[in-house]
């Protein structure tokens, strides 16, 4: 698959994006996420010190309102919340309310609770790997300086990528076809973000950059790499601006990936761009 090619694989990304958030799917995504918080470093870590395979996480009133309760007798997640006194005017003539000291709040992952299911954009992949793309993804990563490591990892995570060390984790419960464009994932982050502190840009490049590769190896990732794009970039006119800025970037990466397994493996038969 040459240049053109991957160019029209991510125009079909860029449609979809389009498509995908001005679905009413989209919307009932986003009126969920304004009612989770976005929590301070020292709040991610009390969290993950109490529970490491939390997801989501929210109080329990937030948790009714999305018409889902926690279950008896679970036990709760406490993270610190500021309080406010009065409000004072500062220096620029504006009123404000100074932080006077923090109190516990109980919070309860997703998992704590039952109820109506949550909108979902982004679906983990089902289905095998038939033309062995993830061990010859495996193979490019091992030439690239990475190893590549199946394991089992926490929070839901599917993958990371250790520059330092020159490791790829990819979560083993997946199942192949996911595992598949965990690994193309992280083989873009590996090759395009180790001086780059951007994360949402590194997100949309490196997702990007999965979908041409699995695309030309005969997958479609779009049930995970549409919404995935969009809650990073932020829908869809924007995210058609960044993928398009970017485009450079994530095809030189894709032909990284790709253009040895094509020369040694060929692409999977019946793939249309």
């Amino acid at each position: 698959m040459g240049t053109t090619d991957r160019n029209a694989v991510l125009e079909t990304l860029t449609a979809g994006i389009e498509a995908l958030t001005t679905s009413e799917a989209w919307q009932a995504h986003l009126v969920v996420q304004v009612r989770f918080h976005r929590y301070s470093f020292s709040n991610a870590l009390l969290i993950c010190a109490q529970d490491p395979g939390a997801t989501r996480v929210a109080g329990f009133a937030t948790w009714k309102k999305l018409e889902r309760s926690v279950r008896k007798g679970e036990r709760a997640i406490w993270i610190l919340a500021p309080m406010t006194g009065r409000r004072v005017r500062s220096g620029d003539d504006e009123e404000c309310r100074p932080i006077v000291g923090f109190r516990p709040v109980a919070v309860f992952d997703v998992a704590q609770t039952d109820g109506e299911p949550l909108p979902v954009v982004c679906r983990n992949l089902h289905g095998g790997d038939p033309t062995s793309a993830f061990a010859r993804l495996e193979a490019r990563a091992g030439a690239l300086g990475y190893v590549v490591v199946s394991t089992e990892l926490p929070g839901g995570t599917n993958g990371d990528c250790a520059f330092a060390l020159r490791r790829i984790r990819v979560e083993c419960r997946n199942e192949p076809a996911q595992q598949v464009k965990t690994l193309a994932h992280e083989l873009a982050h590996a090759l395009l973000h180790e001086e780059i502190d951007d994360r949402p840009l590194a997100e949309l490049e490196a997702e990007s950059t999965a979908y041409v590769v699995c695309r030309t190896l005969g997958l479609d990732t779009a049930d995970y790499s549409f919404g995935y794009v969009a809650c990073w970039a932020g829908g869809g006119p924007e995210a058609v601006a960044r993928i398009k800025a970017s485009g450079g970037r994530i095809q030189r990466a894709a032909s990284v990936i790709l253009d040895t397994l094509e020369v040694e493996g060929g692409v999977a038969p019946g793939v249309a761009a």
